[in-house]
């Protein structure tokens, strides 16, 4: 039977790591058909980050990447050999079950898009300094910005039906992105 060593594991988990939640708008509390003000939104917003910043920093870079995978690894290393076996690897990757509408299995949003890329290109931008790491108050504007985004009336609410939009015109702007890249070689770049 073959094993994934750390590394190469360490790796694969890389795909689903801090860039797939960083930007993501957080599922009301009471349910994804709530609505949420914006100062619901920075609240949630908040918790988050510090849930991320595993050294508590106050910044999100690669130390904290690190440390979650690690400790993600190790929950996924049943057996404790160091070493995860397909069946571990399998038990340990993330349901795919009630993803977004428009998700269409590992690694994909809407079918043309990568979601990981997606997620890349929203870290990026929320670092809006360019220093490799996303301070907590970079976080926070950036999600204040998604926020404004998402509510269409300008109204202070995101409803289920702005966020449902939302997500489909980024979808719809992601498949652009990579039908361009298509063209010129660069896959979006």
């Amino acid at each position: 039977m073959t094993k994934i060593n750390r590394t190469s594991a360490l790796a694969a988990m890389a795909l689903a790591a801090i860039p797939a939640i960083l930007l993501a708008q957080p599922a009301p509390a009471p349910g994804p058909q709530a609505n949420m003000t914006k100062a619901d939104a920075q609240a949630r917003a908040a918790e988050m980050f510090a849930r991320m910043d595993v050294n508590k920093d106050g910044k999100l870079d690669q130390a904290d990447r690190a440390a979650r995978e690690s400790e993600h690894f190790a929950q996924m290393d049943a057996n404790k050999d160091g070493k995860l076996s397909p069946e571990e690897f399998a038990a340990g990757r993330p349901k795919r079950e009630g993803m977004a509408e428009g998700h269409r299995g590992p690694g994909k949003m809407g079918g043309d898009g990568g979601h990981d890329a997606g997620m890349g290109m929203m870290a990026r931008m929320a670092d809006a300094n360019k220093d490799g790491a996303i301070s907590r108050d970079e976080f926070l504007a950036a999600q204040g910005k998604h926020f404004e985004m998402m509510d269409a009336n300008k109204d202070g609410t995101v409803t289920p039906e702005e966020r449902k939009a939302a997500r489909a015109k980024m979808r719809e702007h992601m498949r652009g992105m990579h039908a361009a890249g298509d063209k010129t070689g660069h896959e979006g770049h």
